[in-house]
């Protein structure tokens, strides 16, 4: 066949596409591995390629490797980092469970590249030098991962919470009615809503900066069973400094490689705070919905920006689209979790084996949740208008009003003057005009809601 090539493994000749970088062992893989047609992240395989390039440099240093292939691997490194050979990684997410398969993708694409001109560089015996799939994917899951957290996720957090605060600053004034169990509750300021939603988003930044730790604890140097068979004893640490050097991380050698091979505690841990912080994205969301909810027979507070038509029948309609969007995100980061969850319990002995699965999908709720705190941020936080002719009139007729009348008049009294006000629909302040004699002033100091909004006990 004319747009194919005979290439080898110690299995024996296969067929690979003319034009592919790759070897026999990858096309193993995407022949074994036809299930969902969802490969490897590309910030996984370029991990991957970052740590051949500091495997390359490291067994130079240490006499192992001599410099025209450490200089070619690193060269051809370099250009899988930097995104030029993507489609040169085509296996499935559900593959080996070690990610023997993308490990030895990577190693067959980058022999590819170095060899020629005389030098043949071996993806084995040169490329993953001192190295094996155990610990090189494990160490690519931390590493890919903490580069995510750090570059993007981590920065969108902070813009997030910054847009927030921003426009509670702008709404400080804003006064509406505060509700319990969707009920209507004592009044809040606008401002003290939102500051909450910024204490959520803040508190996740604290998480995710405590786990960030752990995750900057590498499995390199374990090779196959955590023993280091086959590496050189510098070699971990030399690896994760000429990590840290490459990226700007403090990465270190784990203090277990047989932890670093046969668990995935950390991995479970991040994904974990992506769960809960999918938590506070999925009530962010569902606050703006319902705050926006109407026009006309909804709650009607605030206004989000238009951004697109909502319905192909109904002409004008238009729908909350971006925390619709990010709710369904947020979703997806709680069943990506479960599964990672499951992953990290497949553990046997001295090896994971549900590696990819890990990676793929904290890859995945990483770049999800990063995405959705910057459109929550920045296309509806930011833009939408308050409706305040409708925060006003709800909030003058609120019955709860009358909490502040406990200390003054008893619970059961003030008990009936709100059933009183609620079943006339008349203002709160009127009915307690006319079933107390405080007067009219007192009672307006009172109840006054931008200072019940103050807390402590009305005088």
């Amino acid at each position: 066949m004319s747009d194919t090539r005979i290439e080898r493994d110690s299995m024996g000749e296969l067929a690979v596409p003319e034009g592919a970088l790759y070897g026999a062992q990858t096309q193993r893989a995407v022949n074994n591995f036809p299930v969902s047609g969802q490969t490897m992240p590309k910030r996984f395989i370029h991990a991957i390629a970052r740590i051949k390039l500091a495997a390359a440099e490291v067994n130079t240093d240490l006499g192992l490797l001599d410099n025209a292939r450490a200089d070619a691997i690193i060269q051809a490194a370099q250009e899988i980092i930097a995104g030029h050979h993507d489609d040169q990684f085509p296996i499935d997410v559900f593959q080996t469970g070690s990610g023997t398969s993308s490990n030895m993708n990577v190693n067959e694409v980058i022999s590819h590249l170095a060899s020629g001109d005389g030098l043949t560089v071996g993806p084995n015996d040169h490329v993953n030098m001192g190295q094996s799939s155990n610990d090189v994917i494990p160490t690519a899951i931390h590493l890919s991962s903490s580069l995510a957290l750090r570059d993007e996720l981590m920065p969108a957090l902070h813009h997030l919470r910054d847009v927030i605060e921003t426009r509670a600053a702008a709404l400080d004034s804003v006064v509406k009615t505060g509700r319990t169990h969707l009920m209507d509750a004592m009044p809040v300021r606008m401002s003290q809503e939102l500051m909450g939603w910024a204490s959520q988003v803040g508190q996740a930044i604290e998480r995710f900066e405590a786990c960030q730790t752990r995750l900057n604890r590498l499995a390199q140097g374990g090779t196959a069973v955590g023993t280091g068979i086959n590496a050189h004893p510098e070699f971990a640490s030399r690896v994760a400094n000429a990590l840290s050097q490459q990226t700007g991380l403090e990465l270190v050698s784990n203090d277990s490689f047989f932890a670093s091979l046969s668990s995935q505690d950390t991995a479970v841990e991040l994904s974990g705070h992506l769960r809960g912080y999918a938590c506070t994205i999925m009530k962010i969301a569902n606050d703006l919905r319902w705050m926006n909810s109407g026009p006309l027979a909804g709650l009607g507070e605030i206004e989000l920006e238009a951004l697109q038509p909502g319905s192909s029948i109904m002409p004008g309609k238009v729908n909350p689209v971006i925390p619709e969007s990010a709710a369904q995100a947020a979703a997806q980061v709680m069943g990506l979790d479960s599964a990672v969850t499951v992953a990290g319990q497949s553990g046997n002995f001295q090896l994971n084996v549900m590696l990819p699965l890990v990676a793929h999908n904290l890859l995945s709720s990483l770049t999800l949740m990063t995405q959705t705190s910057r459109l929550l941020a920045d296309r509806a936080i930011a833009t939408f208008t308050v409706r305040e002719d409708n925060l006003a009139s709800p909030l003058s007729r609120n019955p709860i009003l009358v909490t502040a009348l406990n200390s003054v008049i008893g619970y059961d009294a003030a008990a009936a003057i709100a059933k009183k006000a609620y079943q006339a629909g008349r203002p709160i302040l009127d009915v307690a005009d006319e079933e107390t004699d405080l007067g009219r002033d007192e009672l307006e100091r009172i109840l006054d809601p931008t200072k019940l909004t103050q807390g402590g006990i009305p005088e």
